[in-house]
Order: C-alpha cells, then structure tokens, then sequence
C-alpha cells in the first residue's frame, strides 16, 4: 500500500515523499500478479494494477497472501465486535480495494474513510469515476443529496478519499471531520506499511494523536507492539509472518501452496521472520476488542 509522509533511516538517508510514493504501484502490481495467480481473490484490482510484466517470484506471493489475509480476519473480526456500528479510516490506502470487497459481502462500516497524497487520491478518484465497476458500489451505498467528488477528495454517505500529509494531524483530522468523523464512533484504524516510512517523531505523534481522539479502537500495522503502549493504547499484540501463515485456514494455505512450486521453503521462512502483523486496541465500550485474535 502506498504511504503519506517521509521517513529518517538512522542507518541510511531520509526517503524522499516521491520515492514513498512510487512503493504505491509496487504493492499494486505484487497483488495483482498474486490474484492473478489465484491466491485470492479481488476483481477490483485489475482498475488500479498494470499486469505485471515479469514472474514474481512465490516467496513474494505467499506473503502478500498471508499479509492480505491476516489483515482481513482481524477487520472482520472488529466488524464482528462492533457489529458494524463503526468507521474503518485506511491511513496510506494507495489503490486498496477493502471497500469494494467489504460492500460484496455486506461488511461495510458506517464510513470507510482512505487518507493518501494528494497525488494518489487525485489518481484514484481519477479511476473510480472511469470505472463503472468501481463508481457504482459507492453510488449504491449513497444516501441524501451531498455528494462531493473534487480533483483530490471525494465524500459520500459511506465512502470517502481524502488527499492528505500523515504529518499534518491537525489538517488531517480538520479534513475528515468535515467528511463525518465521528470520534466517539468505534473506529478500526489501518496503516499497512506507512510508520515504517515515517520519522519516528511523526509515527510517534500519530500513534498519540489517535490514541487521544478515540476513546474506542483498533489499529492495525506490521511493527512492533511496545510502540503501542508507549503511545496511550491499552492493548497490543505482535506475530511475526510465519506465526500469521501458520494461523491461518490449513485447507486454503494448502490450496495456494499447490499454486506455484517454491524450491526452498526455509528462504520463505526466513523472508516472513523479518515481518510482523500487529495490532493495538483501546476499549471504553467494552465492545471486547481486547480479545481479538487470529
């Protein structure tokens, strides 16, 4: 997914916004070629991913497939507890396609809110408004006469792009407040590699800044569990990739393993150990959020 600020490598040079930015179109392609290759599955992809001209190797797939799916099971799982009496705000949300996914099966949330560049969002509503496909779920779960739909924003009853800077919290929470955030509202936050990009000062306040607005959450990410708690959230867990492939439904691992031959197993292992899923709660509803677990 793509990403919305810059990060400061102490071991390397500061990653420009642009550079940030292109990792949008290398998740995309990853995930086609995966759904193309039938791991999962996601008709809604092809609008926003080229085909990918070249073979992507198994590793890659398998864990963009534990990825996706790990993410998946804790979503449903927040839809569950909240009985979608909810917002889900997707931070970095590239050419996700969550939305389109949770509308087929009847999981939306109150509002689905997807916070990126301006130049990604732009991008985006570019392609949802070209799309039939893609520009009909949103008008079918519309409601009223607001609809706004400008170069980089786009709002409706349940849906909403936002063209945004991570690192502009103020602006940010301004900009989605006047697209009906409602704080006190059960929100589900995601941001799938977006803190890994972000000076730690600026992940840092955002992990604050959300812990301090809603009093009822979840946040969803692929870093470490103790940055949670230092941040103002009640709960916190972490699982490397292996332990989240490992959890996950033995019958379809077994499908997808059967998809493409992977020579080495242990070169996988070692790919997914250097990768975590984690995901943080605070709960003043005692909605049982604390419980969530793959």
């Amino acid at each position: 997914m793509a990403v919305s600020s810059t990060s400061r490598d102490p071991l390397g040079p500061e990653v420009s916004d642009e550079a940030v930015r292109s990792t949008c179109d290398d998740a995309s392609q990853c995930k086609r070629y995966a759904v193309n290759m039938g791991y999962w599955k996601d008709p809604y992809i092809q609008h926003f991913a080229r085909h990918p001209k070249e073979r992507k190797a198994p590793e890659i797939s398998r864990g963009y497939y534990a990825r996706v799916e790990g993410v998946t099971r804790l979503v449903k799982a927040f839809l569950q507890k909240t009985d979608r009496n909810c917002q889900i705000i997707n931070l970095g949300a590239g050419m996700d396609t969550l939305f389109w996914k949770l509308k087929d099966e009847d999981l939306l949330p109150g509002k689905y809110f997807e916070i990126d560049f301006p130049t990604i969002a732009t991008r985006k509503i570019h392609t949802i408004k070209s799309k039939p496909s893609l520009s009909q779920p949103i008008m079918e779960s519309h409601s009223g006469e607001s609809f706004l739909i400008d170069s980089h924003s786009l709002d409706s009853t349940r849906y909403a792009i936002i063209g945004a800077d991570l690192r502009e919290l103020h602006k940010l929470e301004e900009a989605m407040k006047k697209c009906g955030l409602d704080p006190e509202l059960p929100t589900l936050l995601m941001a799938e590699c977006v803190l890994v990009y972000m000076a730690p000062e600026n992940s840092d306040a955002l992990l604050r800044w959300v812990a301090d607005v809603f009093p009822t959450a979840m946040f969803i990410n692929y870093e470490q569990r103790q940055r949670f708690l230092q941040n103002g959230w009640e709960g916190a867990h972490a699982m490397d990739m292996v332990e989240v492939y490992n959890a996950l439904p033995p019958e379809d691992v077994k499908r997808i393993e059967a998809l493409e031959f992977l020579d080495e197993k242990e070169l996988l292992e070692q790919l997914m150990l250097h990768y975590c899923l984690s995901w943080a709660t605070k709960d003043a509803q005692d909605l049982g959020l604390l419980e969530i677990t793959l």
